[in-house]
């Protein structure tokens, strides 16, 4: 096969690359990785999960302008993995990506420490039976949008990068004996972990010692974390960015429009060049698929496509792996866009479900409560312990029935998890349905806002524990496929897939809301203030019915879903493309057919 003699579009060193495979990585740079991580969520819902408490109680803002910067807040920290997935997959590379949103993320917390720690930063305490408080004056709001927008710019460097660049670690080591899944249940195992130390330690020194202390332990930890990531950098595979995915697509796209009445020919025929995609396909070419045929377009040789130097025109002619770079990611859309309503079925726990254990005997002693937003603690155990099982017992039976290396593939294993979602639902509206019926019995429904009905609070320990453990299906599972799928090259981008669906789930939630709110007026609001007379039950199945949809939906889009097919690259190929790299008068001109 003739091939071009020109160095791939980076320059990339494909002899590193072999020793790199050689010597680094493995499970010995995961305390480094995870620990950064970890920090990560420990600071981020460390002060996000008590944030409106601060601005109310400590800024002294309206309950509205504080739940409005906390909503602009959450959305912008959910859009910006986007734009850190697309910048390390472009130029930056994961590891440089995932240093500069720490140190800029490290930046954001220590100002909003110091906006908590000095007086000067915030207003003064409210004088006692004050019926006013002094609000934040702009220049100390001011201070506080930094600190967010710091925090915010830095999570969309380190979130969609740290999945990423730790299973880049172990990706190399996939025909060995530990497969490279187990990176992911240990990632949602450390999150789970640092979000229940959150909201418990965390908020408990915020609130019985301090928020100078409350937002400074957690600052202290990512500054730790910052250093022993930058220290592991010896020891990191670290994948060379392949150039902007964005411009890839865009010219594949361009190319096969301009194409569009060409006679396709076999698909031997079609354009390929191994070291021009050598950049980007270091663990092996994507092969071309029979799907998505119109994109195969673009990689027709006519005449123009090739330059007289012999380098092609990108906008006029791709490669069979570039063309199927689009593909992978058309063809996930889909999948990806099935998560969307998995995240809006759960957006209740953190409103609905809070307020109606508000209504509820939370009574643990005669002298202690547990806080309503505690309730939330029995996800992130379920999740744990789920994670925990199914990677050291579940999968080790599931592998002896299937044949699987990993018991179950990542599809079926997200399918699980949206099963058992529509069962938590279910159980909600259930035990709504009994928390309305107490309310009739004992003559509540019209108690005063405060009053406790006559059940325990801990009737609703059932569907949250089931909503983590469907989070340890579904949210391992959809990782895993966005990773598994995206092109090499798009990782990070991929990445920051997941939180973007994080983003416009929740963004769906509120629209949901907000709509039957509205049509339900006439009828008998599903949704009022008091839950007692409210049909929040119908809300539960009305969510139920939707997930059931989307299941259908899920399991159609899975059925005629083409994984993408590779074609693996061995290690003296490889050394052979480093040769002709160095090497270009051995190696013809004009690129290569099958």
């Amino acid at each position: 096969m003739a091939e071009n003699g020109r160095g791939d579009e980076k320059g990339v060193d494909v002899d590193v690359v072999v020793v790199k495979k050689a010597k680094k990585g493995g499970f010995r740079t995961m305390p480094f990785i995870l620990a950064n991580d970890f920090c990560d969520r420990l600071a981020t819902v460390g002060f996000s999960s008590n944030l409106i408490t601060y601005l109310t109680l400590q800024l002294h803002l309206p309950l509205v302008d504080a739940s409005n910067t906390l909503t602009n807040f959450h959305g912008t920290a959910n859009l910006t993995p986007l734009v850190g997935g697309l910048i390390a997959d472009s130029f930056a590379g994961r590891f440089w990506t995932i240093t500069f949103g720490s140190v800029i993320y490290q930046l954001g917390m220590v100002f909003l420490t110091l906006s908590a720690a000095l007086p000067s930063l915030r207003p003064p305490p409210c004088a006692k039976h004050a019926a006013d408080c002094q609000r934040a004056s702009s220049s100390q709001i001011a201070v506080l949008y930094v600190s967010l927008l710091f925090t915010s710019i830095g999570a969309g460097g380190t979130r969609p990068c740290i999945m990423a660049f730790g299973a880049d670690q172990l990706e190399l080591d996939a025909h060995g004996r530990r497969p490279k899944w187990s990176f992911f249940n240990l990632y949602f195992f450390g999150v789970e972990l640092a979000k229940l130390t959150a909201v418990t330690a965390v908020v408990y020194i915020q609130e019985n010692v301090g928020w100078g202390w409350g937002l400074g332990v957690p600052t202290i930890a990512m500054f730790a974390a910052v250093i022993a990531f930058v220290s592991g950098y010896s020891m990191y595979v670290r994948m060379p960015p392949g150039g902007s995915p964005l411009v890839r697509l865009a010219q594949v796209a361009a190319a096969a429009f301009k194409k569009r009445k060409a006679v396709m020919p076999e698909p031997s025929r079609l354009y390929e060049d191994k070291v021009l995609d050598a950049g980007i396909s270091t663990t092996g070419r994507l092969l071309h698929t029979n799907q998505l045929k119109f994109f195969d377009k673009a990689a027709i040789v006519t005449d123009g496509d090739v330059q007289p130097s012999g380098e092609p025109n990108l906008w006029r002619l791709s490669t069979v792996h570039r063309v199927e770079e689009l593909k992978s990611i058309l063809r996930m859309l889909p999948i990806w866009a099935a998560g969307i309503l998995l995240v809006t079925s759960a957006s209740h726990n953190s409103s609905f479900a809070i307020q109606q254990a508000r209504t509820m005997d939370r009574d643990i002693t005669s002298h202690f409560k547990i806080p309503p937003a505690s309730m939330l603690i029995f996800t992130n155990l379920a999740m744990l312990l789920t994670l925990a099982f199914y990677d050291r017992v579940l999968v080790r039976m599931l592998r002896r029935l299937t044949g699987h290396p990993n018991g179950i593939t990542h599809l079926q294993r997200a399918g699980v998890g949206m099963t058992i979602a529509m069962i938590a639902n279910a159980v909600a509206a259930a035990v709504e349905r009994r928390r309305k019926s107490v309310a009739f019995a004992s003559g509540m429904l019209d108690a005063p806002k405060g009053s406790s009905l006559p059940i325990s609070v801990f009737w609703l320990v059932p569907q949250y524990a089931i909503h983590g453990v469907a989070d340890a299906f579904m949210d391992v599972g959809r990782m895993e496929f966005l990773y598994d799928q995206a092109p090499e090259s798009m990782r990070s981008t991929a990445a920051a897939l997941y939180w973007l669906t994080m983003s416009i789930g929740s963004y769906l939630g509120t629209l949901l809301v907000t709509i039957i709110h509205a049509k339900t007026e006439r009828s008998g609001q599903w949704l009022q203030d008091n839950l007692n007379r409210a049909k929040l039950d119908n809300y539960y199945w009305l969510v139920f019915g939707l997930q059931g949809l989307n299941l259908i939906y899920y399991f159609v889009c899975v059925r005629y879903y083409t994984f993408k097919p590779l074609e693996t690259v061995k290690p003296e190929e490889e050394v052979e493309l480093y040769r002709r790299n160095g090497n270009g008068d051995d190696a013809k001109k004009g690129g290569s057919f099958k």
